[in-house]
C-alpha cells in the first residue's frame, strides 16, 4: 500500500510547506502530495489563515519538485467553472510533467455547518444532491476533453456518490473513520468492474495518529493511505 501525506496550508506558509513537500520528495517518504481546496482555513481545520489556492499552490510545487506526485483532496465542483478547473488541472499537468492527480468532490449543500464559506463569500451550492453529484460527472467529462491523461478520483460520503466514482472516475477515496467506508468502497468497486476498468484506483484518508483507521485501510485492501497533517510543522 502506498502512504502520502496532506498539509494543511491553513496552519502553515508557503515556505514551511514547500520545504516540507522537498524533505519528503528528497527522502522518498511519500507517493504524493495532496492540497486542500478550501477558501477559508478556520472552518473546517482549526487555521488560523485563508489557504493557499488549491491549483496556484500544486503548480508551484510543480515548479520546485520533479518526482512526487500532486493532487487535490478534493476541488469541490462548486469552487469552479467547469472549464476553468480543466484549465487549471491541465496546466499542473503540463508544468509537473504528467505528476497529477485530480480529485474530486460533490461539495455540502446550502445551509449546512459546511457551508459557510461558500454563504460568506456568494458562491451558490446546489440545494439538490442529484445536481452536485451531476456537476462531478460534468467536470469528469470536460477535464477528460481537455486533458485526458489526467487521472481523476472522487471523494465520496454516500453509496451513491460512490457508484459515480466507479463508473466515471479512475479512482475513489473515502474517509477511513466514516463508520460507512467499506460500503462506499465495495459500491465504487462494483461500479467500476460494471463499466469495465481494468484498473481503479482505492484510497482513504485519515489523521497520522489514527490507528484503528490505519489497521482499516489494511483490512480493506486500499491502494493507498493519505495522512491528513492538518496543523502546524
Amino acid at each position: 500500500m502506498i502512504v502520502d501525506v496532506q498539509y494543511s496550508a491553513a496552519h502553515n506558509d508557503w515556505p514551511t510547506l514547500r520545504d516540507a513537500i522537498l524533505r519528503d520528495e528528497a527522502d522518498g517518504t511519500y507517493g504524493t502530495t495532496w492540497v486542500l481546496d478550501h477558501f477559508d482555513g478556520t472552518t473546517f481545520t482549526g487555521g488560523d489563515r485563508d489557504v493557499l489556492e488549491a491549483f496556484t499552490f500544486m503548480g508551484a510545487l510543480a515548479a520546485v519538485t520533479s518526482t512526487i506526485g500532486l493532487g487535490s483532496l478534493v476541488a469541490n465542483v462548486a469552487n469552479r467553472h467547469p472549464e476553468l478547473l480543466s484549465l487549471a488541472a491541465a496546466s499542473v499537468q503540463e508544468i509537473s510533467g504528467g505528476r497529477l492527480t485530480l480529485g474530486l468532490g460533490a461539495g455540502a449543500a446550502p445551509e449546512t455547518p459546511w457551508s459557510r464559506e461558500h454563504k460568506e463569500r456568494g458562491i451558490p451550492l446546489q440545494p439538490r444532491l442529484e445536481d452536485r453529484h451531476a456537476a462531478v460527472v460534468h467536470q469528469i467529462e470536460v477535464v477528460r476533453h481537455r486533458a485526458p491523461s489526467i487521472p481523476m478520483i472522487v471523494g465520496v460520503n454516500s453509496e451513491a456518490l460512490a457508484r459515480i466514482a466507479g463508473t466515471y472516475a479512475d479512482g475513489v477515496n473515502i474517509r477511513l473513520s466514516s463508520p460507512h467506508s467499506a460500503r462506499y468502497l465495495v459500491a465504487a468497486r462494483e461500479a467500476a468492474q460494471a463499466a469495465g476498468r481494468q484498473s481503479f484506483d482505492c484510497s482513504g484518508w485519515c489523521g497520522p495518529d489514527d490507528h484503528a483507521s490505519i489497521d482499516k485501510a489494511h483490512e480493506l485492501g486500499l491502494d493507498r493511505l493519505i495522512v491528513s497533517k492538518l496543523f502546524r510543522l
